[in-house]
């Protein structure tokens, strides 16, 4: 700037006041980048205090101050921090299914396994005073524990991603029609109306197999948890978002928390739902909703359950023919 101005020839005065300008613009030019400096190396060291919290907490605040950048930062950390919460509880909750679905498999096991244990002693004493109704009991539990183990295989499959499917054009109408045949021998002996209905010429694409799974497994549950004299209504329909199955029983309603582990393994119900009193299912394992939930999602569909007066509305919605 000093070679500039003798270049340019200006006067002693012109001269010196350019010098106090260059002076004084460069003093306060000094002091306000040490006070902005100053300002962010305190911002950085304070959010750099936060995210050393954060990875030893997990948890997260966003907080109001610095840059529009470091606001950027802060709040994704937070962001960052609530999904990290939520997966979490997400883990929670799976590891406290898991203990549950142990504990009930093992009862479930167990329980019966004595039973037969105790039926063939008696078998082989000779001291049976009825065999024939002694071996239709243990057809009965032996044909319980199959379908037990049947589930664990298949849930297993799906959480291992192993679930291999065969799609193919299928008329809902028939599957839900087989559903309600095979189910209407319990729900007699349970007192419980089937009704319900699907629309004409009403088609998915799917894997008939595991889509006839997911419609019984909706049924007995429905026909498990409906009191006497009351009705189960399977109604299949096409949508604006593809095709919709849904299957209300006569529960009674759900709490918010009991919705929201619905389909969770080992899940069973609170004190709420109407308990099976007749022993006509069984305990069960609590794994019927969890294949369903399972085998739906591999068709790339969803399934959500909503109270409905005088139950619950369980809704399957699977992507409509291409």
């Amino acid at each position: 700037m000093v070679g500039t101005a003798n270049a340019m020839f200006l006067s002693g005065h012109d001269f010196h006041v350019l010098l106090w300008v260059s002076v004084v613009a460069g003093v306060v030019a000094l002091l306000a980048g040490a006070a902005v400096g100053t300002a962010l190396s305190r911002w950085s060291h304070e959010l750099q205090d936060e995210a050393r919290r954060f990875g030893e907490s997990g948890e997260f605040t966003a907080g109001r101050h610095g840059p529009q950048e470091l606001q950027a930062i802060s709040e994704e950390l937070a962001r960052t921090s609530r999904r990290l919460q939520e997966s979490r509880q997400r883990e929670a909750r799976l590891e406290d299914s898991r203990r549950e679905l142990v504990a009930w498999v093992s009862h479930d096991l167990r329980t019966p396994l004595a039973g037969l244990r105790a039926m063939t002693e008696a078998l082989e004493d000779g001291i049976a005073e009825d065999p024939s109704r002694y071996h239709r009991q243990i057809r009965s539990e032996v044909d319980r524990m199959v379908r037990m183990v049947d589930d664990l295989f298949e849930l297993s499959r799906i959480h291992a991603g192993n679930l291999r499917l065969s799609l193919e054009p299928v008329m809902l109408g028939d599957l839900v029609s087989e559903a309600i045949a095979s189910a209407d021998p319990v729900a007699r002996a349970r007192g419980v109306r089937l009704g319900g209905g699907v629309e004409e010429g009403l088609e998915v694409v799917a894997d008939s197999a595991e889509l006839s799974r997911v419609v019984g497994n909706l049924v007995m549950n429905a026909i498990r948890h409906t009191p006497s004299d009351g009705l189960v209504e399977v109604v299949g329909r096409s949508g604006p978002d593809g095709v919709e199955l849904s299957v209300t029983d006569g529960c009674g309603g759900l709490s918010e928390e009991d919705m929201a582990r619905a389909f969770d393994v080992a899940w069973q119900g609170s004190q709420a739902r109407t308990p099976d009193v007749t022993g006509v299912f069984g305990s069960g394992a609590g794994l019927g909703l969890a294949i369903v939930r399972g085998i739906v999602e591999a068709h790339h569909g969803t399934v959500s359950v909503v109270n409905h007066a005088p139950g619950c509305r369980f809704r399957v919605q699977l992507p409509a023919p291409a």
